[in-house]
């Protein structure tokens, strides 16, 4: 699976691009299909506490995923993320075999 990793208003360091690919390396396990995974991080209203929005979108051959989570820690919002898309992943799944 390709992993591209975007970040915005600051620079990911090395450590977190490799927790990212880590991580959502997990959804190509569960997605069984060679599909591409586009990670965004962005830093928004950096007066808050919870001011890292993280979003993933997953792509497959028959239609798209995606999750967004603003938390303290980018590492906390892709955990979440991927979670979501785990759910996700098993709907659609379901609803492939059903088809």
């Amino acid at each position: 699976m390709e992993i591209k990793v975007k970040s915005i208003r600051f620079d990911a360091n090395e450590k977190l691009h490799e927790f990212i690919e880590k991580k959502v390396s997990k959804l190509s396990k569960a997605s069984g299909s060679a599909g591409t995974a586009e990670v965004v991080l962005k830093v928004v209203k950096p007066e808050t506490s919870k001011n890292k929005s993280t979003g993933v979108r997953l792509s497959l051959p028959n239609g798209e995923l995606f999750a967004e989570k603003t938390c303290d820690t980018f590492e906390e919002g892709v955990d979440l993320c991927v979670d979501a898309l785990q759910r996700q992943l098993a709907k659609y799944k379901e609803k492939q075999r059903g088809y």
